[in-house]
């Protein structure tokens, strides 16, 4: 059943520390598939509930007609504690369409799910008729279910209306515009001031040549200097156009919400790092009380990018726990690992982090550096502020604990690394962040995770299958 448009009408939401965004006009029609983005904490959760009748706007209205039928599925599922993160989605999508709904919310559904599950909710949304709300951070599904993008920035919400390809071309090539601008008045700025101080020289010569026609009783010329101050003024009143034209570009720059780039520095380099086999398991069995996984062969050479593929509780979790030397993993069979030292690990929950350390004191825990190099270190990972590298680690946001991770792998270079599905709970920008450090990672990598496009950007090379009923 179709509905009436859903208006919003100067919609507004803020909180006592922030504003997510203010003064929001559009219509939501019936069909139309729509994807909110945004960085983590910008509000997307909050407009679904807001839609949901959880939490009321701070300014405006919001009219749901009657004839929308509205269900929702949440990020965090409390029912059917029983379950796996993937089962519980499935157990809550499953009561949503069951009510018939013409108006759909989806907050984060791929987060949990393997890739049989995941590819399975991709073609049901596909093919979904109603209305479609949705907040993902997932590019193959944004890529196949919306051609609407609300992106929530900066206390703005701004709507683009295409492909999520034509999307990203479209805030690259305006980011581009932008910065070439920027970078012809940083050009047009350093000419002026180089003219500015040759004509100040040249007023200070006519000065000194004035000041010696004084002294020998010569009338003095004053015209030099007249112009040189006239040209003093005008050179400031162009200067302080190009500052405000300036911060009008920067002002741009971070509306388009593209973040910046990490280049990071290894402690090792690729040179470094040999082709010999560093992980080898053979006629192997993991488990607690009984085996998960039997006839274990894996062998890992110190380039290898591999993925661990299989379905939600088949046991991946499970060999790597028993690779990372975990206590409570029984094994067989023959293992030659490296020692726990040499081995990263990074997760969706940050573990390799103490929340009670700054951002300082956690590269400061690792290398015997100066304060100057940690600092140029974290600048690295966009740490710059004072503020920012004395704030504690419990303090952080997700984004910020994922780039403070990424900087301990950087500063003490593992020979392997281990992704336990990281690219869960962050929003685009820490994604890209976490790809551009991978991809320059000069080590061996395992992955466990799900999304086939990071996957892809990380350059995996091997994939390691698993089958089986576990845990």
């Amino acid at each position: 059943m179709m509905h009436t448009p859903i208006q919003f009408k100067n919609l507004s939401l803020s909180f006592p520390h922030k504003i997510c965004f203010e003064d929001f006009d559009a219509q939501l029609h019936y069909g139309e598939h729509i994807a909110l983005m945004g960085r983590n904490g910008s509000g997307k959760s909050s407009l679904l509930n807001m839609l949901n009748g959880k939490i009321h706007p701070s300014e405006g209205a919001l009219m749901i007609p009657d004839d929308v039928c509205m269900a929702d599925v949440p990020q965090v599922i409390d029912d059917f504690s029983h379950l796996s993160g993937g089962q519980r989605f499935n157990h809550a999508l499953s009561e949503a369409l069951s009510k018939q709904p013409n108006l759909l919310l989806l907050d984060e559904p791929t987060n949990h799910l393997d890739s049989s599950n995941r590819k399975s909710l991709i073609r049901m949304l596909k093919v979904y008729e109603g209305t479609l709300l949705i907040a993902s951070h997932d590019v193959d599904l944004l890529r196949s279910c919306v051609d609407i993008f609300w992106h929530i920035h900066e206390g703005q919400i701004h709507i683009f209306k295409g492909a999520y390809d034509d999307y990203m071309h479209e805030i690259t090539m305006q980011r581009r515009s932008a910065e070439a601008e920027l970078s012809a008045l940083k050009r047009q700025k350093k000419d002026m001031h180089e003219a500015l101080m040759k004509e100040q020289a040249r007023a200070k010569a006519s000065r000194t040549q004035g000041e010696k026609h004084i002294a020998q009783r010569k009338w003095p010329t004053i015209t030099s200097g007249a112009k040189a101050r006239r040209a003093e003024q005008t050179s400031g009143q162009k200067k302080q156009a190009l500052q405000y034209k300036k911060e009008d570009l920067l002002n741009q720059l971070a509306r388009l919400a593209l973040s910046e780039i990490i280049v990071p520095t290894f402690s090792l380099q690729v040179d470094e790092m040999s082709d010999r086999t560093i992980i080898s398991i053979s006629h192997a069995s993991v488990g607690y009380d009984q085996p998960i996984l039997k006839d274990i062969f894996l062998s890992i050479t110190g380039h290898m990018r591999l993925a661990i593929t299989g379905d939600n509780g088949s046991g991946k979790s499970t060999l790597v726990k028993a690779i990372l030397g975990d206590p409570s993993i029984t094994k067989t069979g023959e293992w030659i690992v490296p020692n726990p030292s040499e081995i990263g690990y990074l997760d969706q929950h940050y573990s390799s982090l103490d929340p009670q350390k700054t951002v300082l004191e956690t590269i400061q825990a690792q290398v015997d550096w100066t304060h100057a190099q940690i600092r140029k270190h974290l600048n690295t990972f966009l740490f710059r502020k004072n503020e920012e590298v004395s704030a504690l680690v419990a303090s952080l946001s997700g984004g910020e604990k994922a780039r403070l991770a990424l900087a301990q792998i950087a500063a003490k270079t593992p020979k392997i690394l281990i992704l336990d599905e990281v690219t869960n709970n962050i929003d685009l920008e820490t994604r890209n962040h976490v790809i551009e450090v991978l991809r320059a990672y000069p080590g061996a990598l395992i992955v466990i995770s799900h999304d086939a496009d990071f996957l892809k950007s990380i350059g995996i090379s091997e994939s390691f299958s698993i089958g089986g009923n576990g845990s």
